[in-house]
C-alpha cells in the first residue's frame, strides 16, 4: 500500500521540476494520477542520477540495484522507490519496461550518438516509450494497439524535448540530432558540437524533428479513445502541452540553440480550458490511423513485453472527482503559478 508521505514527496518532486507532466497528471482520476506520479518520480530521479551525477556508469549500476530491489519487493528506503514498488505490484508492470528505461540511461552514460532517425527512435523508445507503455497498464489497458499508441506518444515527447534542448545539450557535450541529418545539411557534427551556433540549416533540422514528433502525436491521438473515459482528458492534456513546446519553438524561429522554448503557465491554463471544452469525439481522427500505421519497429519489444505479461485487475477505486472539477482545479493552479512567476520576474 502506497504511503501518504511517499506520495507527497513524489508530488513535490514533480511540481517543482516537471510542471507539464504534473499538470497533466492532475486531470487524471486520483487512482491513476497518483500511480502516474509515483511512476514518473522514479523515472525522473533515475534520469537525474545519470544526467547530473559525476560517475554516470556507476549511477546506472546503482539504479539497476534499485530496480532489482523493487522487483524483489524490497525497495530502498526512498519515497520514490517505495511508491514505484507499490505501482509495479498493483498494476503488474513487467520488468522489461523499466529495464528498457535503464538501458536508455546507460546509452546516455556512454555518450552514444545516433546516426539515423530510426536509431534515435530506439533511444526514445527506451527513455520515454517505456514510460508510455507503463502508463497504459496503470490505466488498466494492455491491448497491443493501445500500448503502441502510448509508445508513440512517449517517443514524440522525447523528440520534442530533444528539439527544445539542442543548445543546452550541446553545451554539456551531448548531441542527439541524427548525424545523417547534420551531414546532409553540410554540418560536421564534431565541429558544430565544439562551437554550437544557430543558423538556417539547424532551423531546418529542428523543423524536421518537430515534424517527426507531430506525426507520432497524431498517431498517439488515435489511441486516446481506447482509454478509460475518465483518463482521456489527462492524456490529451499531456499530448497538447508537450505539442505546444513545438509550436513555441516555431514561433521563436526554431532557435533552440541560444534560447530554450518555454510554454508559460498562462498558456498551459488556456490549453487545458480548451481541452475541457472539446468533445471527446474530436480526440480520434475521422480515419482510424492505427488501422494502417502499425507500430514503430523500435517500440515493438515494449509491446511484446506487455502482451507476454499477466494482467491483474486493480482494486475498486475510491469515488473520483468529475473531469470538470479536476480541470478547473488545475486551471486555477496554473493561474496562481503564473501570478507567482510574474511577481518573481518583477522582483516583488
Amino acid at each position: 500500500m502506497m504511503m501518504t508521505g511517499d506520495m507527497a514527496a513524489c508530488r513535490a518532486l514533480l511540481k517543482n521540476g516537471s510542471r507539464t507532466f504534473f499538470a497533466a497528471s492532475l486531470v487524471l482520476p486520483r487512482r491513476v494520477g497518483d500511480a502516474a506520479i509515483a511512476l514518473y518520480a522514479f523515472c525522473r530521479l533515475a534520469d537525474d542520477a545519470v544526467d547530473l551525477g559525476g560517475d554516470r556508469a556507476d549511477a546506472v549500476r546503482r539504479l539497476q540495484d534499485r530496480l532489482d530491489r523493487v522487483y524483489r519487493g524490497q525497495p530502498m528506503n526512498l519515497a520514490a522507490d517505495r511508491a514505484f514498488a507499490d505501482v509495479v505490484d498493483r498494476f503488474a508492470i513487467p520488468h522489461a519496461l523499466p529495464q528498457a528505461l535503464l538501458e536508455g540511461l546507460a546509452w546516455d552514460a556512454e555518450g552514444r550518438r545516433y546516426e539515423t532517425l530510426a536509431e534515435l527512435h530506439a533511444y526514445a523508445a527506451r527513455v520515454a516509450g517505456a514510460v508510455g507503455a507503463m502508463m497504459t497498464l496503470v490505466m488498466d489497458r494492455r491491448a497491443p494497439e493501445t500500448v503502441a499508441r502510448a509508445c508513440d506518444l512517449g517517443v514524440a515527447m522525447q523528440l520534442t524535448n530533444i528539439a527544445r534542448d539542442i543548445g543546452e545539450d550541446a553545451r554539456a557535450g551531448r548531441l542527439y540530432l541524427p548525424l545523417q541529418w547534420l551531414r546532409e545539411a553540410g554540418i560536421d557534427p564534431e565541429a558544430w558540437l565544439a562551437r554550437p551556433a544557430f543558423n538556417d540549416s539547424i532551423a531546418a533540422i529542428v523543423q524536421r524533428l518537430l515534424d517527426s514528433a507531430d506525426l507520432l502525436y497524431d498517431r498517439a491521438t488515435s489511441g486516446i479513445s481506447e482509454l478509460p473515459a475518465a483518463c482521456r482528458p489527462g492524456i490529451y492534456a499531456a499530448r497538447a502541452l508537450y505539442g505546444e513546446i513545438g509550436r513555441e519553438l516555431e514561433r521563436s524561429g526554431l532557435d533552440s540553440v541560444s534560447r530554450r522554448a518555454v510554454v508559460t503557465t498562462g498558456r498551459k491554463a488556456c490549453l487545458l480550458a480548451q481541452i475541457l471544452a472539446l468533445r471527446q469525439s474530436r480526440w480520434r481522427p475521422a480515419e482510424r490511423l492505427a488501422d494502417r500505421i502499425g507500430q514503430l519497429e523500435e517500440t515493438r519489444f515494449l509491446i511484446d513485453a506487455v502482451a507476454a505479461s499477466p494482467s491483474r485487475r486493480p482494486a475498486n477505486p475510491p469515488p473520483a472527482r468529475s473531469v470538470e472539477d479536476r480541470a478547473v482545479w488545475v486551471i486555477d493552479l496554473f493561474t496562481r503559478l503564473e501570478q507567482r512567476d510574474q511577481l518573481q520576474r518583477s522582483g516583488s
